[in-house]
């Protein structure tokens, strides 16, 4: 499996946890400066384990980090993370590993029924994760540092990235909305197999936060699966696509080149297609604030408001 195909994996198995569910990070991992006092309140659980990559990033990013004993196979951010077992993730829990690794506390996608179930089965106890929106994150980010002795900790986390949100809302209050396409998958080379954000979820309400107007904002899903057909038909004055570290700078040109195909929609007649990098990009955890000001600079690059630092 080459670095494109891995990449593609990892936006289809977001797309169903989507389904199921309802400026860039500096390379030194500065969002997840340490804050408050790094010990956990007693009783609270010292071996967790994260198959969710976005509760995982949470975790680190208020101090629990070293409570944390494993994690998903796509959970590599922070390093710390990254050098924890892995046992398995949303689709394939390895719950042997798990058992092995004797956790006081499991993290779990709320549509893991039968995962969780086991769990229960062996009295381990859970934080059932489900995200919808934009709010959900931050509502999820406190939730969680209470459960695991990180309240305050936490409760600054979620404070400073709805600080840099509105920040971003700021920057292009009163500007024309974009009709955005927003893809986070398709098939390479090609325009099949097209994953879009719907009118639902954090993607949508980011592209909200940074200018833009949902091409599919009618169709009130997370994640829906289009055709170039239908993008004819809704004419986006922006595409947005989003990929993974791994992809090459020639596969993005490869890929973008492949827009062409659609010359009557204005987005490609007018040369605004955005092709963002980064794995956090599709992560609904605490770098959201980065997406929605890495979005804004996309739709809205002549805008001189500064937005100024993100925490």
């Amino acid at each position: 499996m080459d670095a494109h195909q891995k990449t593609l994996r990892a936006l289809a198995t977001l797309a169903i946890a989507l389904l199921c569910s309802a400026a860039l990070v500096g390379r030194d991992g500065s969002a997840f400066v340490g804050r408050g006092d790094p010990q956990p309140r007693r009783n609270s659980p010292t071996r967790i384990v994260s198959v969710v990559p976005a509760v995982t990033e949470m975790l680190f990013a208020m101090n629990a980090g070293p409570q944390v004993v494993g994690v998903g196979s796509y959970d590599h951010f922070p390093a710390e993370a990254d050098r924890l077992p892995k046992v398995g993730a949303l689709l394939d829990p390895d719950f042997e590993k798990i058992l092995s690794l004797k956790p006081d506390l499991v993290i779990v996608y709320g549509t893991q029924t039968d995962f969780i179930a086991r769990l229960q089965r062996a009295s381990i106890p859970i934080f059932n994760y489900e995200h919808a929106g934009l709010p959900d994150i931050t509502m999820t980010i406190r939730r969680l540092g209470e459960r695991v002795g990180h309240a305050a900790d936490a409760n600054v986390l979620a404070s400073g990235i709805e600080h840099d949100l509105d920040a971003v809302r700021a920057r292009v209050a009163g500007l024309p909305a974009v009709k955005t396409l927003l893809v986070f998958g398709r098939e390479p080379g090609s325009l099949r197999g097209i994953y879009a954000s719907g009118g639902l979820g954090f993607l949508h309400d980011l592209l909200m936060v940074a200018g833009g107007v949902d091409a599919f904002n009618d169709i009130k899903r997370q994640s829906v699966v289009i055709s170039s057909e239908q993008i004819l038909a809704r004419g986006p004055d922006a595409i947005v696509e989003l990929y993974g570290n791994d992809t090459t700078d020639a596969q993005l040109t490869t890929e973008r080149d492949v827009w062409r195909q659609l010359a009557a929609v204005p987005a490609v007649r007018n040369h605004r297609i955005f092709l963002l990098r980064g794995d956090f990009l599709t992560v609904p955890g605490p770098r959201i604030a980065q997406v929605a000001r890495l979005l804004a600079d996309s739709l809205h690059p002549l805008s001189h408001r500064s937005i100024g630092p993100m925490r």
